[in-house]
């Protein structure tokens, strides 16, 4: 805490996960989330500690630390320097993958040294984890001041399965970035896709996300709606390419050439800026998310896609199911590319249909976006750093 002259206090915050510039999700959400905290008053500028895979990363002067992610004696010592630093609060941004050990249990050697607060946010939560999978978890929400999900129907789980306490845990929609953007008709002309209807999904490509049903059911929207052009923006996940390489865009693309369907299918093979995700979403008239795991608890793809209020095409893993609720969106049958089909066309043959299904998205994609988000997160830093502070007041 800094107390500036005029009386006023200055909270200092520090997020542990994935930094930017490396290609990860988290990476994106901790930056999004620090860059609308730094512009709450009584907040500094968020620091970051990075943790690292076996790449070299630049990064900027937020990051204050780094963990090698294999390194289990860099945990420990990360979190003694946290202890002598002049952080109040630490966000532990939680995956099981980008933690050292099995299951990322490395965290644990942080987690259990730490003597300044922190809350957890949960990216991932399983309905059937391993038994150190669980036990992982529940350690990390009793030590943590607050244990953080992005969907409703998973603060359930978190309490049944995982045995957490219910005081514990809070929900906070995944943030949306707030990017100023033309109409979907300027960015239709901008893009080269004047006369189209477009249909999309964004983010690294991954056999889990069903791109090959969606693909199959343009087959049927072209006959209808020859106009129809479905894009797939984002490179292949870095962690899939690196394991066995572009096989399964190469399937996709191999599936694009049998169906005759190079006039409506299209891939940017590339990693996307913040500004053209959103310009990715804002020109699209129907955005999906195919995806084949029906237990999965959030996806950012499709939280931005709701926070700028698309029609979207789903199939009905948990997120999903929660999140278009109330006729904010339509659920296709998983593995289904027929059912894929008959919502696509549904849609295109009714713009009336369209019109009514993203007003009653962009309703709730409204309350989604980082600048409303963190104002909730701010609220609960402040409570539990003076918390914190009346408890070290206490016990002196």
């Amino acid at each position: 805490m800094i107390i500036l002259k005029n009386g006023s206090i200055k909270h200092n915050v520090a997020f542990l996960g994935t930094s930017l510039p490396r290609e990860c999700g988290l990476a994106t959400f901790s930056q999004d989330m620090m860059n609308e905290i730094e512009r709450i008053q009584d907040f500094n500028k968020p620091r970051m500690i990075a943790v690292n895979n076996n790449k070299a990363y630049v990064y900027g002067n937020q990051v204050m630390g780094q963990i090698g992610q294999q390194n289990r004696s860099d945990y420990a010592k990360t979190a003694v320097e946290l202890n002598q630093s002049n952080i109040e609060l630490l966000v532990i941004q939680h995956e099981f993958g980008i933690y050292g050990g099995e299951s990322g249990e490395y965290i644990l050697e942080l987690a259990e040294k730490l003597t300044i607060p922190f809350i957890v946010i949960f990216h991932t939560v399983l309905s059937e984890p391993s038994v150190l999978q669980l036990s992982i978890m529940k350690r990390l929400a009793d030590l943590s001041f607050k244990a953080i999900t992005m969907a409703q129907n998973k603060i359930q789980d978190l309490h049944e399965i995982y045995g957490i306490d219910r005081d514990k845990i809070e929900m906070y929609h995944h943030g949306v970035p707030v990017v100023a953007a033309e109409s979907r008709t300027e960015l239709k002309k901008r893009y080269g896709y004047s006369n189209r209807q477009i249909l999309s999904t964004f983010g690294f490509l991954s056999p889990g996300k069903g791109i090959e049903y969606a693909i199959e059911a343009m087959s049927g929207v072209a006959t209808k709606h020859p106009d129809a052009l479905y894009i797939i923006w984002g490179k292949t996940h870095p962690v899939v390419k690196q394991e066995v390489g572009e096989v399964y865009r190469q399937k996709l693309i191999d599936l694009v050439a049998r169906l005759g369907l190079e006039q409506h299918v299209a891939f940017v093979d590339r990693h996307l800026s913040q500004e053209e995700v959103v310009h990715s979403l804002v020109l699209s008239d129907i955005y999906m998310t195919p995806y084949l795991g029906k237990d999965q608890a959030v996806s950012g793809t499709l939280a931005f896609g709701i926070g700028y209020g698309r029609v979207i095409i789903s199939t009905p893993y948990r997120y999903a199911v929660e999140m278009l609720a109330d006729g904010r969106g339509l659920l296709a049958d998983f593995r289904d590319a027929v059912s894929l089909q008959n919502h696509i066309v549904n849609v295109l043959d009714h713009p009336e249909l369209k019109t009514e299904m993203e007003n009653r998205t962009l309703a709730l994609g409204s309350t989604m976006m980082w600048n409303e988000v963190a104002k909730s997160y701010a609220v609960l830093f402040r409570e539990i750093i003076a918390q914190s502070y009346a408890l070290k007041g206490s016990a002196v």
